[in-house]
């Protein structure tokens, strides 16, 4: 466990989490049903997940 980051899991499901809020709010704000809005924002919290893994993995491999 030597070099293990409490914060890159931390980081990872704050910035999930936030895009899934942000998403979501938005797509409602502009006219989405609730379920449509939902669904956008699952997607949406996938791929920034999926993004944010790859860039820290990057730089871990530097």
């Amino acid at each position: 466990m030597k070099r293990y980051s409490v914060w890159r899991p931390v980081m990872l499901i704050a910035v999930a989490l936030l895009t899934n809020n942000l998403v979501t709010s938005l797509a409602g704000v502009f006219g989405m049903s609730p379920e449509s809005a939902s669904n956008l924002g699952f997607i949406a919290m996938i791929i920034a997940a999926f993004v944010t893994y790859n860039r820290m993995m990057k730089i871990r491999r530097k």
